[in-house]
């Protein structure tokens, strides 16, 4: 069990959000420093920064690139070319070419394969690539597998490959169902700008259909117990990817809905489409009743001039469960628990008030 842990959450971007997550924990006297992606490019050395300012060290155990998206993973070059890192974790889409050849038609060579899905995933290539200059180890984070204390609950193996396929960038024969979630995208983009607030009573919610892309869904969730206290993280991940990891989190000690789920982290920025009632529902619970105790904290990692995230409905959704809401918006939120070293001049974060209303 731990000592003590403390998770900062970096604020990343400015009118686009990112993640850019730094955590460091003691169990039995043995310190250890995780680095969970690092935002864009400026942000790697501010991450570097906070360790040293904090953590006394650039040493990082485990460096963990949940998804090949830029806002995510860019940052973790800088990790990987300046820090002392004993891990890199991530999913190579071409280290399973051979495998994945069935998905794709057009293949016959699991050589030609694992090249056109590396330049169709640069940002994870080029982690890659310093990590053989550097000798740093580079290990698969699929389902089951244990960094640290954490415990990947998603993505597995099968549903991992489904994503590759399904990616609207893989280099296929482009599908019907390829073609229409690429296109449909986009349209989500474009009336996202036009969407209007619906004044709603306590409860109320309403999400999209469809769930988030496929890239999305290959994020890697986390799970960790900290003395009693889970947190978990979980990157990009949609629907799909958190039904997944649901599934999972029985099998290593999380029986859901729980009450004990300390700290969560908001996909994607508190997008409306990587979220629903009923995959809340599983995790956190049914809604409550208003005015309730809150239970845990729900976290969002969004840009400081980012206008469109958290989405209002998906922070009604996390206060309808019991959890008390915390946005970055150009600051660092740190969770602590046990033992954790004070920091001199840090104040209480102050939680999103309940909206209103959600779009539509």
């Amino acid at each position: 069990m731990a000592d003590f842990y403390e998770i900062d959450f970096l604020p990343v971007g400015t009118t686009k959000s990112g993640d850019a997550i730094c955590l460091r924990y003691e169990i039995g006297g043995q310190t250890y420093v995780h680095a969970v992606d690092g935002g864009y490019e400026e942000n790697g050395q501010n991450l570097l920064d906070h360790l040293s300012a904090y953590y006394g060290s650039t040493e990082i155990h485990h460096v963990v690139a949940t998804h090949p998206d830029g806002d995510h993973a860019v940052g973790l070059r800088t990790v990987l070319e300046q820090a002392d890192v004993g891990v890199l974790w991530m999913n190579r889409p071409w280290s399973y070419a051979k495998e994945l050849l069935p998905y794709f038609a057009k293949y016959t060579s699991a050589e030609n394969l694992a090249k056109a899905l590396k330049d169709v995933f640069p940002n994870l290539a080029k982690l890659e690539e310093i990590a053989i200059e550097r000798d740093i180890p580079i290990r698969d984070a699929l389902q089951g597998t244990q960094i640290g204390a954490f415990t990947v609950l998603a993505p597995s193996r099968e549903a991992f490959f489904n994503y590759i396929a399904d990616d609207d960038r893989t280099p296929k024969v482009a599908s019907e169902t390829a073609t229409n979630r690429g296109m449909f995208d986009g349209a989500i983009q474009i009336v996202a700008e036009g969407l209007r607030l619906i004044m709603a009573a306590w409860g109320a919610e309403k999400f999209p259909a469809d769930d988030t892309s496929p890239r999305n869904n290959m994020s890697i969730v986390q799970l960790a117990n900290f003395s009693g206290e889970h947190v978990v993280l979980t990157a990009d991940a949609g629907r799909a990817a958190l039904d997944e990891a649901a599934n999972y989190a029985p099998f290593v000690g999380l029986p859901l809905p729980s009450n004990e789920i300390r700290l969560m982290q908001i996909p994607h920025h508190g997008s409306r489409h990587n979220v629903s009632s009923e995959t809340l529902d599983r995790w956190l619970g049914e809604v409550g009743e208003e005015h309730q105790e809150s239970r845990s904290t729900a976290v969002v990692s969004v840009g400081k001039d980012d206008l469109d995230h958290p989405r209002k409905v998906v922070v009604r959704a996390f206060i309808h469960r019991g959890a008390t809401v915390s946005e970055t918006k150009g600051k660092t939120l740190c969770f602590s628990g046990g033992e954790a070293p004070g920091r001199a001049g840090w104040v209480p974060s102050t939680p999103l008030t309940y909206p209103v209303g959600y779009e539509e």
